[in-house]
């Protein structure tokens, strides 16, 4: 898929950036460093052998290249004229003791955080990276959900066991996408099959999953920073699928339950759809018919304006959060870009919310009853999650605000091209520069139009607060 990286900014800017990205982490208003208490609790931290043996199943795990918190392990096989998908999850939960020091820093903590130069778990490492994670050639508990899909990829059947397994291998999705592009056989082979069909009910459902290009910092070998930006790659969107339906499946067993935690998220009201489609026309992509998601499948993602136009896609993506019920299931539980209620529960070493889920949907899978110390404290989970997810959105902002402002340095003073991609106001506006990478807010002329190009003069950067100035 396509993908475009920035210039690399020149040494003293790089030099001012790593002390810029060095504030930043120190400015985090989260803990960076785990209590001695919690890291001694982790490194004794043991779960309680399942009595479920699936070691014999070759699990595989499928991550960006170098992940060590692996949350996900699959086995897809052919059943009849369907599928199996064996999906296991890391059984965070028997490695945390509710009301324990791990516990009570990852409710502070609410969500890995991700920087340019590492990252902040959620767990301490011993948990996150070695002894929950499904690692490959090592024996790990998990909690393994079992699909049975029919020829179209609806789903027929389903149950969720905890069983003892061994991951076989460690795939990385570029590797993996070439292997399946080559036609080689291997424990990906029935992925594209199984994710294309999934694609398939989702359109059938009106779910609009929207994959937006990646923006990642990175940190090159040399030591500099840099931009990457990337469509997904089609062996991510099929993968995505099968969280999606493990969360929809969560979902499925805590409202029969009548307790849990769902991920919500409202339909986009007239107004966000009348914008979207003025700016697809603007764009020269108009959308006139049929739902926003087909429209969206149909975007050609070699096509240069098919980046715009998703970035102003994600507006219709705006005001998810979480529902939490015990006794009665709420009126509004669905999530409105999925079409289907859902649940997070596929990434427990890297999200909090996920633990509560995966415990109450294996009780229950069970015949029991939710955990009480997961009824207890449901109703914290809201505003856990929501205080973890803005810390993550400035984060990730800033860093890349800081990144972007050393990138431009060298062209202080030069006029450059940009696509408008969304109005902020009568006179200024989103833009995108396409080399370096890069999206700022600038000046433009009254009644420019998104998707029109404007020329712009660079007059000034600031990497320590991340601000780059530009006049039309």
């Amino acid at each position: 898929m396509p993908q475009r990286r920035s210039h690399v900014a020149p040494s003293a800017a790089q030099s001012e950036l790593a002390a810029a990205l060095a504030e930043l982490r120190a400015e985090i208003d989260a803990p960076t460093q785990f209590s001695p208490e919690a890291i001694a609790e982790a490194e004794r931290a043991s779960a309680p052998p399942p009595e479920l043996d699936l070691r014999d199943v070759p699990f595989a795990t499928l991550d960006p290249i170098g992940s060590k918190d692996l949350d996900q392990a699959f086995h897809l096989e052919r059943r009849g004229s369907g599928f199996q998908v064996r999906y296991a999850i890391a059984d965070v939960p028997s490695f945390v003791t509710p009301g324990g020091a791990v516990d009570a820093e990852a409710r502070l903590r609410g969500q890995t955080l991700y920087l340019a130069d590492g990252s902040i778990p959620l767990h301490p490492r011993v948990l996150s990276e070695d002894r929950a994670s499904l690692l490959p050639d090592v024996e790990r508990p998990a909690l393994v959900w079992t699909f049975t899909l029919d020829e179209a990829g609806a789903v027929e059947d389903f149950r969720l066991e905890r069983a003892l397994i061994r991951s076989r291998a460690q795939l990385d999705y570029v590797a993996a996408q070439r292997a399946l592009d080559r036609g080689d056989d291997g424990p990906l082979a029935l992925l594209p099959a199984i994710g294309a069909a999934r694609q398939a009910q989702e359109q059938q459902r009106g779910g609009a999953s929207l994959n937006l290009p990646d923006e990642e910092v990175v940190q090159r070998p040399d030591g500099h920073y840099d931009i990457e930006r990337r469509h997904p790659l089609p062996i991510e969107d099929w993968n995505a699928q099968l969280s999606l339906m493990t969360g929809m499946a969560a979902a499925e067993l805590m409202i029969d339950a009548k307790v849990g935690v769902l991920r919500t998220m409202p339909e986009p009201d007239e107004r966000a759809f009348e914008r979207f489609r003025l700016q697809t026309e603007a764009l020269g992509r108009p959308w006139r018919e049929g739902r926003y998601g087909e429209y969206l499948r149909g975007l050609d993602r070699s096509d240069p304006m098919t980046l715009p136009v998703l970035e102003a896609a994600a507006s219709l993506f705006r005001g998810a959060g979480y529902v939490t019920f015990d006794g009665a299931v709420p009126d509004d539980i669905e999530q409105a870009a999925i079409a289907a209620p859902y649940a997070h529960a596929t990434a427990p070493l890297r999200r909090l919310v996920d633990r509560w889920s995966l415990a109450i949907c294996l009780a229950v899978s069970a015949g029991g009853q939710a955990p009480s110390w997961a009824r207890e404290s449901l109703t914290e989970l809201p505003e856990l999650m929501q205080q973890s997810g803005q810390r993550a959105s400035r984060l990730n902002a800033d860093t890349v605000n800081r990144v972007e402002a050393a990138l431009l340095r060298p062209l202080v003073g030069q006029r450059v091209e940009a696509t408008v991609i969304e109005l902020r106001g009568d006179d200024r506006a989103a833009v995108q520069l396409a080399d370096p990478a890069v999206t700022a807010t600038a000046p433009v002329p009254a009644g420019t139009a998104p998707g029109s190009t404007v020329s712009l003069t660079l007059v000034r950067t600031d990497v320590a607060k991340g601000t780059v100035e530009f006049a039309a």
